[in-house]
C-alpha cells in the first residue's frame, strides 16, 4: 500500500496560488503569479528529483493537471527526473467537469473522493503524491487521506491570493521528519502526519 504525500509551495503568509507564472491562476484577481521562480535553485531542484524519484501515481486537482499537462508532455526526454515519471505514471484528476483529457495515462475520479483516494493507496506501489492542488488538499486533510507533507515556504508575503489552510481547516497534529534551508532562502520542511492535535498550558513557577 502506498502513502499518500503533498508537495506544496506557500509564501510566509500562507498563500499557494501560482507559485509559477503569472498566467497559472488569476482567480479574485489574483496579479502575483510566478513569486517562486526567483528561489528555484540547485537546492530547490535537487528536492524536488529526489520527491519525483518516490513516485508511484499523481493524483491531481483539475486546475493543476491543466497546468501541467500544458507543459510537461512538451518535455520529451524520458530521463527528465520530473517530466519522466508525469508522461510515463498512471495520473488521476479529482474533478466533476473534466470529461475527455488529452494526457496518456490520465484517469478521472468523480466519485466519492474518500473511497477513491483509499483505494488509490492501497493499489498503488510507491507514493501517490498530490502538488500544487491546494483545493483538493484541504478535502484530503479534511478526510484523513494525508500521510507525509512536504511544505516548502518561500521567503515572500503577498498580502493577497488563496491560502492553503483557511478557517475551518481539521486540526491536525503534525510530526517533523526533515527538512533543510536552500542557499536562496526556502524552507524545505517535512511532516508525517500525527492525528490531532495535543494541548497545553503554560504554568508560571511556583513563588518562593
Amino acid at each position: 500500500m502506498g502513502k499518500l504525500v503533498v508537495t506544496t509551495f506557500i509564501t510566509l503568509d500562507g498563500v499557494y496560488q501560482a507559485p509559477g507564472g503569472p498566467h497559472e491562476d488569476t482567480r479574485d484577481g489574483f496579479d502575483q503569479g510566478g513569486w517562486s521562480v526567483p528561489y528555484g535553485d540547485e537546492d530547490f531542484g535537487q528536492f524536488v528529483d529526489e520527491v519525483f524519484s518516490r513516485v508511484g501515481a499523481f493524483l491531481l486537482g483539475h486546475r493543476t493537471y491543466d497546468i501541467f499537462a500544458s507543459y510537461w508532455p512538451k518535455v520529451t526526454d524520458p530521463a527528465d527526473p520530473v517530466a519522466g515519471p508525469l508522461n510515463a505514471l498512471p495520473k488521476y484528476v479529482a474533478s466533476t467537469t473534466l470529461d475527455d483529457p488529452g494526457w496518456a495515462n490520465t484517469t478521472v475520479i468523480a466519485g466519492d473522493l474518500a473511497e477513491e483516494v483509499t483505494a488509490l493507496k492501497e493499489r498503488t506501489d510507491g507514493e501517490l503524491q498530490v502538488h500544487g492542488s491546494g483545493a483538493l488538499a484541504r478535502s484530503l486533510f479534511s478526510l484523513g487521506l494525508v500521510d507525509t507533507l512536504h511544505l516548502l515556504t518561500f521567503p515572500v508575503v503577498l498580502g493577497a491570493g488563496r491560502k492553503l489552510f483557511t478557517e475551518g481547516s481539521l486540526p491536525t497534529a503534525l510530526r517533523h521528519t526533515g527538512g533543510r534551508i536552500t542557499s536562496a532562502g526556502v524552507s524545505v520542511q517535512s511532516y508525517d502526519v500525527d492525528g490531532r492535535p495535543r494541548y497545553g498550558e503554560y504554568s508560571l513557577p511556583d513563588s518562593p
